[in-house]
């Protein structure tokens, strides 16, 4: 988690473990809050409200009968 945090890419860090794959690091890497955090702060709210989709009451009665 260190070298991660540090900046050091997974494919590195998979390479100095002796992984084949750096697919396999993953198992071993998780987040910490930290990471978590400032993950969450380059999120930005979506410029329109995002809708919810309704379906026609013709397909509701559709799905019913199945």
């Amino acid at each position: 988690m260190h070298l991660l945090q540090a900046g050091i890419d997974i494919s590195v860090i998979a390479l100095w473990l002796g992984h084949e794959n750096p697919t396999t690091t993953h198992y071993y890497i998780e987040a910490d809050l930290a990471m978590k955090e400032r993950a969450l702060a380059r999120l930005h709210e979506p410029e329109e409200k995002v809708q919810r989709y309704s379906a026609p009451d013709s397909l509701v009665d559709f799905l019913k009968t199945l």
